[in-house]
């Protein structure tokens, strides 16, 4: 299986990207649901739940960051023939995916009000202890970081995390089922076996 991408395949590098954010967005939410659902605030298990959502979404932004770099280097595979609408629609929902995987580890290290212990190897300060949010938010936009903090969480949980992202990865299964049994194409082929 070649590494790069073919007029009819994804390479496997191009494969593992995939897959590694798919299985990461699962570890993110299962982390914070089970936070959520099953501890107890100011708890070991709440904090080690917090810290392993907040190391898996700088793992999220990392590999995210390789992806747009490996996309941008690499021919996709040849379309499977579709109308103008189902491209279209296949092209916008592949735009919202990457804007979703970009906000989200953004927004979710801004409104983070801790350290990142990432995976225990070391830690990554909060933002608001940074250079960057004393010029720009501090001092350039005068505000402090509750004040700062409300519209990012806001976005980051209410707004995509309990609702856009899911409605998004939801659509993005949906559309590959349908090819797969409707359209009987290789869409789902080529992210998956090849054959």
């Amino acid at each position: 299986m070649p590494l790069k991408n073919t007029a009819r395949n994804y390479g496997t590098i191009a494969k593992w990207l995939h897959w590694t954010t798919a299985l990461l967005f699962l570890a993110s939410y299962c982390s914070v649901y089970y936070r959520q659902w099953f501890t107890e605030r100011d708890t070991p298990e709440n904090w080690i739940a917090l810290q392993l959502h907040l190391s898996v979404g700088v793992t999220i932004a990392v590999i995210v960051a390789l992806r747009i770099i490996w996309r941008i280097g690499n021919r996709l595979p040849d379309p499977e023939p579709g109308s103008r609408l189902e491209h279209l629609a296949a092209h916008i929902g592949h735009y919202a995916l990457y804007a979703i995987m970009i906000v989200m580890p953004i927004t979710g290290y801004l409104g983070t009000g801790v350290n990142t212990e990432f995976f225990l190897l070391f830690d990554i300060p909060k933002f608001e202890t940074t250079a960057l949010f004393s010029t720009v938010v501090s001092e350039g936009m005068g505000l402090t970081y509750k004040e700062f903090e409300k519209p990012i969480d806001f976005i980051h949980k209410e707004l995509m995390g309990e609702w856009l992202v899911w409605l998004l990865i939801l659509g993005h299964i949906a559309a590959a089922l349908y090819h797969q049994f409707v359209k009987k194409d290789r869409t789902l082929a080529k992210m998956t076996s090849g054959k």
